[in-house]
C-alpha cells in the first residue's frame, strides 16, 4: 500500500490522540498532513511539533496567536476558525480524513471531506445521525468511501467484508451497559458526573462515556448503522454485553452469524479503518480464551434507559427528528456534567424537544441547521422550567 496522507479532525481528543500513537508506528505507511482542535492549543502544538503536520488549525479563533507563538520558527501552517477546519477538510495533499470532532461540531467538516472524494475515517457519529440522507447522497457523487471507526460499526464492516449481496437478516449491535446497568430507577436519580465518567470497560472522551452511561451512545449507533449499512431500524438489535469483547454481529439469511471479537481497545479500529483493507501487525494486547471464560448477553431495560427508545423513536420518525434528537442530548450531557441536570432528567429533556420540534421529512442542511438551532433553544427552555440542581 503507498503511503496514506492523513488528516485528523479533532486531534487532541480521545480519538485523535490515540490514533496519532498508533499511526507513529507505521512512518513508513502514513503521513500526517493536518491536525486540528477545539480549544486545547497547547496540546494541538505539541503534536505538531512531534508529528510535523504540513498545517495546524485551532477552532477557537481565540488562541491563534498563542499557537502561532508555540510554532513560531517551525514550518508548520497555522489557521484558525471553523470556516478554517471545514475548508481544509476537504483540501490538501491528505487523502484519508480521520473524522474524530465531537457532536454536531463535526458535521461540516465531514461534509466537505466526502465532497472533495476523500477516504472518511469516521469517529464522528453524529454526522450520520444528524444528516445521514445528505451524507449518503453526496458520498456516492464524489465517490468518497466512508469506513466506520466506532468499534461496533467496525466489526460490522468487518463482517461484511466479502460478503457481497448475500441477504442480511439482521445486525446486533453489542452495548457494555455502561456503570450504571444493574441500578435501580431510584438509584439513577442520585448518579453523579463524577460516577458516570468512570466506564467499567472503554477509555472514551467524556461527552461518549455519560451517553454510554445513558444508552444514548447505542441509541445514536443504531441510527448510525442505518446509513452506513442500509439496514432499516427493524433488522437493528441492541443486547447488554458487559465484558466488551464481542463487539457486534451480523446474521445472514442461512441462518450463519458472524461476529467480530477483540479486547475493549479503540486503537484496534482506528487502525484497521485507517489501513483497509490491509490489517497491519500490531503488539496491542491480544484476546486471552483462556482467561475470558465468562461472556454474557441480555436485554436492554428501554423503561429505566428511555433514551435508547427515543433513539428508535428518531430514526422511525425520520427527517429532521434525529437531529432533534442530538441536539437535545449535547446540551442534555453538558448540563448533566455542569450538575444542572439529573441524570434520570437527561432523556426526560430529549423527549421534550423531540415533541416540540417540527417534523421535516426530507430537510436540506439549511433546515437541519435550523432544527438543531431550535432544539437547543428548546432544551435550554427545558432546563430553565424543570431542571432540579444537584
Amino acid at each position: 500500500m503507498m503511503a496514506r496522507h492523513i488528516t485528523i479532525l479533532g486531534s487532541t481528543g480521545s480519538i485523535g490522540t490515540q490514533a496519532l500513537g498508533v499511526l507513529s508506528n507505521y512512518p513508513d505507511r502514513f503521513t500526517i498532513e493536518v491536525l486540528t482542535a477545539n480549544n486545547n492549543y497547547r496540546l494541538l502544538a505539541d503534536q505538531a511539533l512531534k508529528y510535523r503536520p504540513d498545517a495546524v488549525v485551532i477552532g477557537n479563533a481565540e488562541h491563534y496567536q498563542s499557537l502561532k507563538e508555540l510554532l513560531a520558527g517551525e514550518p508548520v501552517k497555522v489557521y484558525a476558525g471553523y470556516d478554517a477546519i471545514e475548508q481544509i477538510a476537504g483540501a490538501g495533499n491528505s487523502d484519508t480524513v480521520l473524522a474524530s470532532m465531537v457532536g454536531y461540531s463535526g458535521l461540516k467538516p465531514a461534509i466537505s471531506a466526502v465532497e472533495a472524494g476523500k477516504i472518511v475515517a469516521l469517529a464522528n457519529k453524529e454526522t450520520l445521525v444528524v444528516a445521514g440522507h445528505l451524507i449518503r447522497e453526496k458520498a456516492q457523487q464524489s465517490g468518497s468511501f466512508i469506513i466506520p471507526v466506532d468499534s461496533e460499526h467496525s466489526a460490522i464492516f468487518q463482517c461484511l467484508v466479502g460478503e457481497g449481496e448475500n441477504q442480511i437478516e439482521k445486525i446486533t449491535l453489542t452495548a457494555s451497559g455502561g456503570p450504571f446497568r444493574q441500578l435501580t430507577r431510584e438509584q439513577l436519580e442520585t448518579v453523579t458526573p463524577a460516577l458516570a465518567l468512570k466506564h467499567p470497560n472503554w477509555d472514551m472522551g467524556s461527552k461518549v462515556t455519560i451517553d454510554s452511561a445513558s444508552l444514548m451512545n447505542k441509541g445514536l449507533e443504531v441510527i448510525e448503522a442505518h446509513w452506513l449499512f442500509g439496514i432499516p431500524a427493524s433488522k437493528i438489535e441492541v443486547v447488554i454485553h458487559p465484558q466488551s469483547i464481542l463487539h457486534s454481529m451480523v446474521h445472514f439469511s442461512d441462518g450463519s452469524v458472524k461476529a467480530q471479537m477483540g479486547i475493549p481497545d479503540m486503537r484496534v479500529p482506528i487502525i484497521y479503518a485507517l489501513a483497509y483493507p490491509d490489517r497491519l501487525v500490531t503488539d496491542l494486547p491480544r484476546l486471552d480464551f483462556a482467561t475470558c471464560t465468562n461472556l454474557t448477553f441480555h436485554q436492554p431495560d428501554t423503561d429505566r434507559f428511555r433514551n435508547l427508545a427515543l433513539a428508535y423513536q428518531a430514526l422511525n420518525a425520520g427527517g429532521n427528528m434525529p437531529c432533534a434528537l442530538n441536539s437535545a442530548n449535547e446540551v442534555a450531557v453538558a448540563s448533566f456534567l455542569c450538575n444542572e441536570l439529573k441524570f434520570t432528567q437527561m432523556p426526560e429533556l430529549v423527549d421534550y424537544v423531540m415533541n416540540k420540534t417540527i417534523h421535516l421529512s426530507h430537510p436540506s442542511l439549511a433546515d437541519l441547521e435550523l432544527t438543531d438551532a431550535e432544539g437547543r433553544s428548546q432544551a435550554h427552555t427545558y432546563i430553565r422550567k424543570y431542571s432540579k440542581r444537584l
